[in-house]
């Protein structure tokens, strides 16, 4: 099931508080699809961790992330797929949040993509 949300800056887990498995994709210039799983509370979190392990993957250097590759994240357990670029996150994380709790995630995954 693809979902599709008005809005990019909402949070696939807006009724649900605890992180969820996901698969974050990509395909490459040559149409080859790349797959890594993570946990996240939401869709930019998992978005962002799963462009952390392509930057880290042995395969890096060949293939990785653009800024305005078109990431697949798909909630395992809702079976929810999304589609976010990566400079949409990199702009989201670079604006302030709009409250404490929006704040408290940006750090946390700031610091995730830096660690």
């Amino acid at each position: 099931m693809t979902v599709v949300f008005p809005s990019p800056f909402l949070r696939y887990n807006l009724q649900v508080s605890h992180p969820r498995t996901c698969v974050v994709s990509f395909r490459d210039i040559d149409g080859m699809q790349h797959s890594v799983e993570v946990t996240a509370a939401s869709l930019y979190e998992a978005a962002a961790l799963g462009v952390k392990a392509f930057r880290a993957s042995i395969f890096a250097e060949w293939v990785k992330p653009g800024t305005a590759t078109r990431l697949r994240v798909t909630v395992k357990s809702e079976e929810a797929t999304h589609e976010v670029r990566v400079a949409q996150i990199e702009r989201w994380l670079q604006s302030s949040g709009k409250s404490p709790r929006e704040q408290a995630l940006k750090e946390r995954i700031r610091n995730a993509l830096t660690a």
